[in-house]
C-alpha cells in the first residue's frame, strides 16, 4: 500500500460540533500538538468566513512547524463569475498556506436545489477555481462533497467532477460521504471503480451518522485511497466525524502501515486528551484505543486470564498507544482482580496469602451495600491496607456537625460545619462557614489537620457526585458520593455510602485526604508509609497459579 496521509480537520469540522467554540489560541496550540503528533495536514479554517480565522491563519505563520502542512478551506468559485473575482477564492489565497482545499458539489441534486445552477456550470466552477488556485503555485486539495450520494444517483456527473478537478491540476481528490450514509461495501466497490477511471490520488472524508465512519474510511484506504481525512476524538457536525484517535492506530497496529514515525503513536492518548480539553468536552471513557476504559478488566474470569497473559483479553498493547490497562473492582471481581489491582499500585500478594480472601469478602459485602470501587481507587487502596493491617488512622474522629440555616426567603442559605478530632493524642476542635455542607465539612477538617499535615494544602477537591442508589425510598434512599481529588498531575477517587448524604460525604472525604496524604510520601506521616513497606510484597511473577 501506498503512503497514507493523514489529514486533520478537528479545527474547522470538528468545531461544528454542538458545544465546541476554539479560541484562536486555543487553535493555535492544537497545530502545534498536532504537527509533533505527525499528522501531515491541518486545516484552520475557513478564511473567508469569520475575522477569528483570518488572525489564525495570520498568526500561524509564526509558528515554527516540523512536519504538517496548514491547510486553508473554502469553496469554488460561485455561479457565472471569474475565480479571480470571487470573494471567497481570494480569501483562500490571502491567508498565505502551502495548501488550499476547495470543496465542490458532485451531486447532481445538491447542484439543482443548493446552488440553484446547471451541471455544466457545476463543472465550470470546479475547472475555474482549482486552476487559478494552481497557478497561483498551491498545493490544491478538491473534496468532492456528497460524492458517494451523487455517484448512487448519477454516476456520470459524479465522475465528471472529478476529473473536472483533475485535469485542473488538483493534487488529490477526496471523496465525502458527507451525510454519513454510506456502508462499507458501497464504499469499496465505488472507490475502487473511480480509480480504474482517473488516475488522480484520491481520499476519503467519512461522517458518522451511521456509525461507519472509521469502518468506511479503514475500507477506503484498503481499496485504493492515500489520504484521509478526519477529526481528533471524531468531533463534528451531527453524529460527528471519522475518528482519527481510532483510525491512525488501526492503520499502524492492525494493517502495519508506518503512517507516523517512531515513538509517535505514544502520545496518540495524550493527544485525545488535550485537544478534548481545548474543546471543553468530557473525554469518552469507552473511546477505542484512547479511553480511560479502553483497556480495563472488570470480569473475575477475564482478569485471572489476564493474570497469565494479556493477550487473553487485550487485542493489543494499551502502552504502544499511550494508554494503560486498569484493573475495575466489582462484585464480579475473583481473587486475580484484587491481586491485579494491587498490582498496578507497584505492590502484590501471593495469590495464597491468607488477607488477599480477606479483602475479597470485604470488598464483596461492600458492593453488596452500595460501593462501588471502579472510580474510586484511593477508598480501594485504603481497604486493602486496612485489612491487612498495615493502616494507622491519621486522626480519629470525636463528633461533627453541620448546621444549614435560612431566615428568610431572600436571604442565602448560611452553613457552618464544627469538627472534633483527635490526633496524635492532642484534641482539636474546629469550625468553618462553606457555601454548602460538603464545602464546610471540607474546610473545618483542613483547619483541624494542616497544623499537622501542612501537605494538605496541595490536595485539591476537584470534583464531587451524587447518585441515589434506589429511587423507591425516595428522599430516604441510599446515596453513594464520589469525590476526584488531585495534587498536582495524580487525580484519585474515594467513594462513601449512607442513607445520610453527610454522612456519605463525609466518608468520602476523609478517604480523599488520609489516601492522597499517604500516597504522596509526606514527610509528616512518613513513619506510618514505613508500615505499608513491611507487607509481604512479592515480585511480579510470583502470580502464576489460578485463584
Amino acid at each position: 500500500m501506498s503512503k497514507i496521509f493523514l489529514y486533520d480537520t478537528t479545527l474547522r469540522d470538528g468545531a461544528q460540533r454542538e458545544g465546541i467554540s476554539f479560541t484562536v489560541g486555543d487553535k493555535l496550540q492544537i497545530v502545534k500538538l498536532l504537527d509533533e503528533f505527525g499528522i501531515d495536514y491541518i486545516e484552520g479554517g475557513w478564511p473567508g468566513s469569520n475575522p477569528k480565522d483570518m488572525e489564525f491563519f495570520h498568526r500561524v505563520r509564526e509558528l515554527p512547524l516540523k512536519h504538517a502542512r496548514v491547510v486553508a478551506f473554502g469553496s469554488t468559485r460561485h455561479a457565472h463569475i471569474k475565480a479571480e473575482s470571487d470573494a471567497n477564492v481570494r480569501a483562500l489565497l490571502e491567508a498565505r498556506t502551502p495548501v488550499i482545499t476547495v470543496v465542490g458539489k458532485s451531486w447532481d441534486f445538491h447542484v439543482h436545489h443548493a446552488l440553484n445552477t446547471t451541471l455544466e456550470e457545476n463543472l465550470a466552477m470546479i475547472s475555474d477555481t482549482v486552476s487559478f488556485l494552481k497557478s497561483k503555485k498551491r498545493e490544491v486539495i478538491f473534496d468532492a462533497e456528497h460524492f458517494f450520494d451523487g455517484y448512487k444517483a448519477n454516476p456520470g456527473h459524479a465522475l465528471a467532477t472529478v476529473r473536472a478537478a483533475a485535469d485542473s491540476g488538483a493534487d488529490t481528490v477526496v471523496l465525502c460521504d458527507t451525510n454519513g450514509g454510506t456502508l462499507p461495501g458501497e464504499i469499496h466497490s465505488i472507490i475502487r471503480e473511480v480509480k480504474s477511471l482517473v488516475e488522480i490520488p484520491l481520499g476519503i472524508h467519512a461522517h458518522n451518522d451511521t456509525g461507519m465512519a472509521v469502518a468506511n474510511s479503514i475500507v477506503a484506504l484498503q481499496s485504493g485511497a492515500t489520504h484521509v481525512q478526519g477529526t481528533i476524538n471524531g468531533y463534528g457536525e451531527r453524529s460527528g466525524n471519522a475518528d482519527l484517535c481510532v483510525i491512525i492506530p488501526n492503520l499502524q497496529l492492525k494493517l502495519k502501515l508506518e503512517v507516523l514515525q517512531p515513538g509517535q503513536l505514544k502520545q496518540l492518548t495524550r493527544v485525545s486528551k488535550v485537544v478534548a480539553e481545548f474543546a471543553n468536552m468530557i473525554p469518552q471513557d469507552s473511546q477505542p484505543y484512547v479511553g480511560r476504559n479502553a483497556f480495563a478488566h472488570k470480569g473475575g474470569i477475564h482478569v485471572d486470564a489476564m493474570a497469565k497473559h494479556v493477550r487473553t483479553y487485550e487485542h493489543a498493547n494499551p502502552e504502544a498507544i499511550g494508554n494503560k490497562r486498569r484493573v475495575l473492582i466489582s462484585e464480579l471481581a475473583g481473587k486475580s482482580s484484587i491481586l491485579l489491582k494491587v498490582k498496578e499500585n507497584r505492590s502484590q500478594l501471593l495469590k495464597d496469602y491468607p488477607e488477599a480472601k480477606e479483602v475479597l469478602q470485604v470488598l464483596k459485602e461492600m458492593e453488596h451495600q452500595g460501593y462501588q470501587f471502579e472510580g474510586a481507587e484511593g477508598s480501594f487502596e485504603l481497604l486493602i491496607w486496612k485489612t491487612l493491617k498495615a493502616y494507622q488512622p491519621l486522626f480519629d474522629l470525636e463528633g461533627f456537625r453541620v448546621i444549614v440555616d435560612k431566615q428568610r426567603r431572600e436571604e442565602d442559605f448560611y452553613v457552618e460545619a464544627t469538627v472534633k478530632l483527635r490526633v496524635g493524642g492532642r484534641l482539636v476542635h474546629t469550625a468553618a462557614e462553606g457555601n454548602g455542607p460538603v464545602n464546610a465539612m471540607d474546610m473545618a477538617l483542613r483547619k483541624a489537620l494542616e497544623e499537622f499535615y501542612p501537605e494538605l494544602k496541595e490536595i485539591k477537591l476537584v470534583d464531587y457526585k451524587v447518585r441515589v442508589l434506589d429511587g423507591k425510598d425516595g428522599t430516604a434512599a441510599k446515596v453513594r458520593v464520589l469525590i476526584i481529588s488531585r495534587n498536582g498531575n495524580k487525580r484519585w477517587g474515594t467513594v462513601g455510602v449512607s442513607e445520610n448524604i453527610i454522612e456519605a460525604s463525609w466518608i468520602a472525604l476523609v478517604d480523599s485526604i488520609e489516601y492522597g496524604l499517604l500516597c504522596h510520601d509526606a514527610p509528616s506521616i512518613r513513619h506510618l508509609k514505613n508500615a505499608l513497606k513491611e507487607l509481604a510484597w512479592v515480585e511480579e511473577n510470583v502470580i502464576k497459579s489460578s485463584p
